[in-house]
């Protein structure tokens, strides 16, 4: 059975750069019930679960995260009450999430390894969102899609290459630095620049590499799952972007990723030579 449905031919015209939307067959999974999740929500270490006040702006300073006073358990339990956000992260940890994930990102591997090779780090997450709750400003590091399962949400997304909303800096200090963090700062002259997606039970979202979006809930409660996995392609891109944000602080100013081919490979040789060097001196002491 396919699980994901590209009628329109969206994935081969849009991936790995852009957003588009897709169809899903998940909405009425008996392992994505509230029930059900409270019960994930129980065999998870707390270290796989994030959860705060969804009474927050599209700004959010990660250090000061407002929380909501209840465990993850109870936060499901009370969602349509307490104004709040969660995500079950790492969910493949357990065997039947894990078929799940793993038979959803076998269909979307299928599609796009003309795009992208080596696929690993297969993830999954699971957001449980109190209605009209925000999620706040940010980017992530993974080739994405979000399938909403229950509830709609709107996904407000922008072009990843835009460098007037997320910088090369931006990117960087996702990867290196002391203030290293997915969330990102919001400013009133985006709001031209984001694309407005509603997404209803059934539909999918493919959230590229970088792209900065924020949510906000619709009037219902809301259950998306969101599969992750990370390529060749993307863990060269980590290289440098990590390389360069620590050429930045050393007072350099590196060329951006994609702005020279010869630059970026040589980057990415010198960082796999740095970290081949060390596993082998690590073997001979």
């Amino acid at each position: 059975m396919n699980l994901l449905k590209d009628t329109e031919g969206a994935i081969q015209a849009g991936f790995p750069h852009k957003h588009f939307t897709i169809k899903h067959e998940l909405v009425g999974h008996p392992l994505f019930t509230v029930e059900a999740l409270v019960d994930l929500a129980r065999a998870l270490p707390e270290a796989q679960m994030e959860w705060n006040s969804g009474d927050a702006s599209i700004n959010q300073d990660p250090s000061k995260t407002p929380g909501n006073g209840l465990s993850p358990e109870e936060t499901i339990k009370q969602i349509e009450q307490t104004k709040s956000w969660l995500v079950l992260k790492n969910i493949q940890v357990m065997p039947e999430y894990k078929q799940v994930l793993y038979d959803c990102l076998q269909e979307v591997e299928d599609l796009t390894s003309q795009y992208v090779t080596g696929a690993t780090q297969r993830a999954g997450f699971i957001f449980v969102s109190s209605p009209n709750s925000i999620t706040p400003f940010h980017m992530d590091p993974e080739h994405n899609f979000l399938l909403q399962l229950r509830g709609s949400k709107t996904m407000n997304i922008f072009d990843p290459k835009d460098r007037e909303v997320v910088s090369e800096e931006d990117i960087e200090n996702t990867y290196y630095g002391a203030h290293k963090h997915r969330n990102l700062t919001y400013k009133d002259e985006f709001k031209a620049r984001e694309e407005a997606v509603v997404l209803q039970p059934g539909d999918a979202i493919h959230v590229p590499i970088h792209a900065p979006h924020w949510v906000q809930n619709g009037p219902e409660v809301s259950i998306s799952f969101s599969i992750t996995f990370r390529s060749d392609q993307s863990q060269k891109n980590v290289r440098i972007h990590s390389l360069n944000g620590r050429l930045r602080e050393m007072g350099m100013k590196p060329k951006g990723l994609g702005e020279s081919a010869l630059a970026d490979n040589s980057k990415d040789l010198l960082i796999r030579t740095a970290v081949r060097a060390k596993k082998v001196l690590k073997r001979e002491t």
